[in-house]
C-alpha cells in the first residue's frame, strides 16, 4: 500500500491572511451630527451657489446693506433737516434740489424718508428679537417636556392666533397708548406664536435622538442638552422665519401709524408720511404718498427675498 506524501510549507500556516480593508466610513462626525471636515468652506460654497442660482437674493442682500447704512448714517447724510418747515418751498415736486419733493409744510421728503429708516428698522428688529427669544424659550420647553406645559402653551398660542394679527396689535396699542415702546411690545406679542410653534415642533422631533441621549449619558442635564444639542439644530428654519417677520413688523408699524395708532407726528416715519400724503393725491401731489410707500414696499420686499434665500441656504435638499 503506497502512502501519498503531501508537501506542507511550514511558513504557510504561520502567515495569517491580510484582513480586508475596512469600508470608508467618511469623516468623523461632530456632536451635532455634522461632518468634521470643512463646514465653513462647504457653507461658503453653498452660499455662492444660492446667490448665483437666485439673483434676487443677491439684490435683496445689497438692499439690506443699504438699509443698514441708511439706518446708521441717515441723520448725517440727510441733505435737509427733516423737521424744519419752509412755507416758501411747500409742495414742490421731485427735482435735483429735492429728490422726493417737499410736503405741505415745505419739509424735504427724501430727508424724512432717510431718517425714518432708523426708527422703522429699530422697531422691527426689537420686536422680532423679543418674540424670537421668548417664543424659542417657551416653545422649546413645551416641546421637550410635553405634558401640562405643552398643553398650556398650546392653548395660549391658539388663543393669540385666533385673532387677526393686525387687529390684535391695534387693540394692544390702543389700550397701552401709541408710543414706540408699545408698538414694539404689540408687534412682539403677535409674532411670538410663530417662533413658539416652530421651536416646539423642532425640539419635539429631536428630543429622543441618539446624539441627545449620548449627551445625557455624558453627564449633561436636560436644560444643557436642550440648549447645546437640540436648539442649535432647530435654529436654521427659525432664521428664515426671522427674516419674514422683519418685513411684516415694518409693515405692521407703518399700518399702525397710518391709522393714527403709531408714532406721533412730526416724527419721521414711513406710515405717517403715507397717511399724510394720501390726502394730497387727488390734488396732484402724488409724490407725498407714493415715494414713501415705495420705500416701505421695497423694505418688505427685501426681507421677503432674504427669507427665500435663507430657506434655500438651510434646506439640505438644495445642497449637492
Amino acid at each position: 500500500m503506497k502512502h501519498t506524501e503531501i508537501a506542507i510549507d511550514p511558513f504557510a500556516a504561520s502567515v495569517a491572511p491580510e484582513p480586508a480593508p475596512a469600508p470608508d466610513a467618511g469623516p468623523p462626525l461632530r456632536p451635532h451630527g455634522a461632518p468634521a471636515g470643512r463646514p465653513s468652506l462647504s457653507l461658503a460654497r453653498h452660499l455662492v451657489y444660492v446667490l448665483k442660482s437666485n439673483p434676487m437674493t443677491l439684490v435683496a442682500s445689497v438692499l439690506f446693506v443699504v438699509m443698514l447704512l441708511a439706518a446708521v448714517f441717515g441723520p448725517v447724510l440727510a441733505p435737509y433737516n427733516p423737521l424744519k418747515s419752509e412755507a416758501a418751498a411747500a409742495l414742490q415736486p421731485p427735482s435735483f434740489s429735492h429728490w422726493f419733493g417737499t410736503d405741505d409744510l415745505g419739509r424735504d421728503v427724501f430727508s424724512r424718508v432717510l431718517v425714518a429708516t432708523r426708527l422703522d428698522l429699530t422697531i422691527a428688529l426689537a420686536a422680532v428679537a423679543i418674540s424670537f427669544v421668548l417664543g424659542s424659550i417657551v416653545g422649546s420647553l413645551a416641546g421637550y417636556y410635553g405634558g401640562w406645559i405643552d398643553k398650556i402653551t398650546g392653548r395660549i398660542i391658539d388663543t393669540i392666533m385666533a385673532f387677526p394679527l393686525f387687529v390684535l396689535a391695534m387693540g394692544i396699542v390702543a389700550a397701552l397708548g401709541n408710543s414706540v415702546e408699545n408698538i414694539v411690545y404689540a408687534t412682539a406679542i403677535v409674532n411670538l406664536p410663530f417662533y413658539a410653534r416652530m421651536a416646539r415642533a423642532e425640539v419635539n422631533v429631536r428630543r429622543d435622538a441618539g446624539f441627545v441621549q449620548a449627551a445625557k449619558l455624558s453627564g449633561n442635564t436636560d436644560l444643557r442638552a436642550l440648549a447645546t444639542q437640540i436648539f442649535p439644530n432647530a435654529l436654521p428654519p427659525m432664521m428664515v422665519q426671522i427674516s419674514l417677520n422683519l418685513g411684516w413688523a415694518i409693515l405692521n408699524a407703518a399700518g399702525l401709524s397710518f391709522i393714527g395708532l403709531g408714532v406721533n407726528p412730526p416724527t419721521p416715519e414711513w406710515g405717517i408720511m403715507v397717511a399724510e400724503g394720501a390726502r394730497f393725491i387727488v390734488s396732484g401731489e402724488w409724490w407725498l404718498a407714493l415715494l414713501p410707500g415705495a420705500v416701505l414696499m421695497l423694505a418688505v420686499f427685501t426681507f421677503n427675498m432674504l427669507g427665500d434665500g435663507l430657506r434655500d441656504l438651510v434646506d439640505p435638499r438644495q445642497r449637492t
